[in-house]
């Protein structure tokens, strides 16, 4: 509890202000584009495997095999861009 000078220049204090008033908006717009894929993500994520239903039922053929793994590849992306959805 000194009643010293800062240590700091108020030079470099002008631009950490510019670095941190720049960067909020770069954050929210990141953010406005980031929601709505990860609520597309997640939803997306539950209602693929109701797609397996019918392939699996009726058995995999040679032409359905690639179906099945797009539609599992699709899924694994969504889990992925969807994990975070909704977290507090």
């Amino acid at each position: 509890m000194s009643n010293s000078p800062s240590t700091v220049p108020r030079e470099r204090l002008s631009q950490l202000r510019e670095v941190v008033t720049e960067e909020r908006p770069l954050r929210l717009g990141f953010e406005l584009v980031a929601a709505p894929l990860r609520f597309v993500g997640f939803w997306a994520a539950v209602a693929l495997p109701f797609l397996y239903l019918p392939l699996l039922f009726g058995g995999l053929e040679a032409s359905e095999f690639t179906v099945f793994g797009v539609l599992l590849a699709l899924n694994a992306f969504a889990l992925v861009i969807g994990h975070n959805y909704a977290r507090s």
